[in-house]
């Protein structure tokens, strides 16, 4: 498992960040607090408090690509 912190405080990064996720078969959630929602899910995410930098956990060992692609989120 792989964590970064990320950003995600406009509706259209939450968009972007999620059409990334979908396209991966692993398992990727969002922390933020005690709250857990599935990285895929756009209407998870906004159900977090956004204003507030998220944790992203990436369960994979090959992941170099996604965090790649995450880092314009950081």
């Amino acid at each position: 498992m792989k964590s970064i912190i990320i950003s995600l405080e406009m509706a259209q990064k939450v968009k972007e960040f999620v059409d990334i996720t979908q396209s991966y078969k692993c398992e990727i959630l969002l922390k933020s607090g005690k709250y857990v929602v599935d990285a895929k899910s756009i209407l998870g995410i906004f159900s977090l408090d956004l204003s507030k930098p998220v944790t992203v956990e990436i369960y994979s060992d090959d992941c170099a690509d996604i965090l790649e692609k995450l880092k314009s989120f950081t």
